[in-house]
């Protein structure tokens, strides 16, 4: 006889641990043994959360190199069937060897369940008879969890489910973040209804009431912006570093519908747009999106959203500062351009209706279509087509945390025909869809990579752009991180053309994430390792980076709504001169719908306990 000492970590989680007895058979090149109870001294403690026990199979010969175990488990009468949250076994056998097997992932049932080996082979490696079987088990098996789902015609396809328990264990909220964020949700809301707030339907009766929101959550940015929000400095400075920081342009030709003249924006000649132009120093934010939608009507009414052209001037010290504003795409009589001298509230009021468009184009295009829509076409389809012992999977897994139940909760609460976006957003109705088609449409491959998007936008040398001088390192250190892993597994540019789990991930992504529109730029497929390693980078700098850049600061800079709101109730003005104080209080969204707005943000910017930073 011969014996094998095994280990079985389970994960500290909260509700890791399971009752039931639990047994393994080892699977090897020259055998397998008897499926085996694992008993312990540690009795029902073995497979506590955080326990690490060990145990002994015995086999009347060797089993030769170690493929594969499987694992199940099997509840006792006086308890009922729980889940179970292993982290890893390991095998350490006679000759000396240990073998790694990875579990990571809630076993429910009473199935048996297979796990390789740890070592990272690509498909056309694993040359063991049982190990294709056991990649080939798998696979099925996860088509069947992880099956795609058109939500809505022309954005990107998610994962089919009725609920979020009837998603896979391994990919729900952990307990801690359950709870803290129905905590959370509620916690705001609980308070807002105290207040005798979120059934409000009355205008604001000056700036000062807006405190009795407000001055329950604030942070030391968002008590900056209330200070300084109507500064045309902090106006500029969140084009290159609030939450929408990828819209921004250098501007070399103006539009054609945008006819800003010298006289409108530069007095007494002391330069002209043409030279600033050339230097350089003038750019250009345009949310041609957002034209020509239906409006929304909240509690009864009807509400504004413009698609306003904006100008920008980099000044002799290096100050970025707006210098013009069109409110709609159609130059006309009725639809005046706005220049920094028109009267307090002309100017004013046009910075609020720009403001306004930034947070409908962010949250739709900038945050929930290109970063959690994409990241949900990326996830699933890593799950559908790439094993767990495939390199790329142990790579990218860990960034697909609990990206499918948050977005199974954005389409449920915050997009859907009863959802928050949908009832209070100036493009919630109809115009939501219309503009996420819009966005996926010019999405291109270029602007999800950093360091190709600055350089497309012209934004190399602007001065005080932290978005992207973080936003570059922060791709620098992704890249060589990436870098280093693939090129150890890819060897040539052939390995990676033959992977075929590879290129099925990369073509459910291209038809299935970007709607197989082959003017985006996407691959189809992987033709180099260059070209891997760079889409790889991309894809963990979106869920990581690029999403915290867009989300984290939401509540900084909306908790203080006349600086973003979510909506406007008057149009904007025809003319020049007929604006005051109370024009600019009847157009800021109501109370309750303020509420509702603020709660939102300040939920979504929250972050949970168990955050892992990458």
């Amino acid at each position: 006889m011969v014996d094998y000492e095994v280990t079985v970590s389970t994960t500290n989680l909260v509700t890791a641990t399971t009752f039931s007895n639990v047994f393994i058979k080892l699977v090897g090149t020259d055998g397998e043994s008897e499926r085996t109870w694992l008993l312990s001294f540690k009795g029902a403690a073995s497979f506590f959360r955080g326990a690490v026990s060990t145990f002994t199979v015995s086999c009347p010969t060797s089993l030769g190199k170690l493929v594969l175990i499987e694992l199940d488990k099997q509840h006792l009468l006086l308890f009922p069937q729980d889940s179970w949250f292993p982290a890893k076994v390991e095998v350490k056998s006679p000759e000396g060897d240990t073998y790694h097997f990875p579990v990571y992932r809630w076993i429910t049932d009473s199935e048996v369940h297979r796990f390789r080996e740890g070592k990272a082979l690509k498909v056309f490696e694993d040359n063991h008879n049982l190990g294709q079987y056991a990649r080939e088990q798998e696979l099925n098996q996860r088509a069947e969890d992880y099956r795609w789902h058109v939500y809505a015609e022309g954005i990107p396809h998610c994962i089919k489910v009725d609920n979020p328990l009837s998603l896979p264990c391994e990919v729900r909220f952990s307990f801690t973040k359950t709870t803290e964020f129905f905590f959370t949700a509620s916690a705001g809301l609980t308070e807002l209804n105290l207040k005798g707030l979120d059934d409000c339907h009355e205008r604001w009766a000056d700036i000062d009431s807006i405190n009795r929101v407000f001055c329950c959550k604030r942070t030391d940015i968002s008590d900056y912006v209330q200070q300084h929000w109507k500064e045309d400095a902090l106006f500029a400075y969140q084009f290159l570093n609030g939450v929408n920081p990828i819209l921004i342009q250098r501007c070399t030709v103006l539009p054609s519908n945008f006819p800003v003249t010298d006289d409108m924006v530069f007095l007494h000649g002391q330069c002209s747009l043409a030279d600033e132009m050339k230097k350089g120093n003038i750019f250009l934010c345009d949310y041609k999106r957002l034209d020509g939608l239906p409006p929304n009507i909240i509690n009864g009414k009807k509400h504004y959203l413009m698609a306003p052209l904006i100008l920008l001037h980099k000044t002799p010290d290096d100050k970025l500062m707006p210098i013009a504003i069109q409110l709609k795409q159609t130059p006309a009589d009725d639809n005046p351009i706005f220049v920094p001298t028109d009267s307090e509230y002309d100017w004013l009021l046009a910075k609020i209706f720009v403001r306004s468009a930034d947070f409908n184009e962010h949250q739709l295009n900038s945050h929930l279509l290109r970063t959690h829509l994409l990241a949900e076409a990326f996830a699933v389809s890593l799950l559908r087509n790439v094993p767990m012992v495939h390199p790329l999977y142990k790579l990218l897994i860990p960034h697909t945390r609990y990206t499918l139940q948050i977005n199974y909760l954005a389409r449920l609460l915050l997009i859907s025909e009863t959802g928050v976006f949908t009832k209070f957003a100036s493009s919630g109705g109809e115009a939501m869809l219309t503009i996420l088609n819009r966005s996926l449409s010019s999405v291109k491959y270029s602007s999800l990579c950093i360091p190709d998007d600055i350089a497309e936008r012209g934004l190399q040398d602007v001065p005080n752009f932290y978005y992207r001088d973080d936003g570059l390192r922060l791709w620098d250190i992704i890249y060589r991180f990436v870098k280093g892993i693939l090129s150890y597994y890819y060897k040539n540019d052939v390995e990676v053309q033959q992977d075929s789990e590879l290129q099925k991930w990369i073509m459910d992504i291209f038809e299935h994430g970007f709607l197989s529109q082959e003017d985006t730029g996407i691959p189809q497929r992987f033709k180099t390792v260059a070209q891997l390693i760079k889409f790889v980078t991309m894809v963990i700098f979106t869920g990581s980076a690029q999403h915290s850049a867009v989300n984290t600061g939401q509540y900084d800079y909306g908790g203080w709504m006349p600086n973003t709101p979510i909506s406007l109730q008057l149009p904007p003005p025809t003319t020049k001169g007929t604006t005051s104080e109370a024009t600019m209080l009847q157009t800021f969204p109501d109370i309750s719908t303020t509420v509702q707005g603020m709660a939102t943000m300040w939920l979504l910017s929250r972050q949970s306990s168990d955050f892992v930073s990458t």
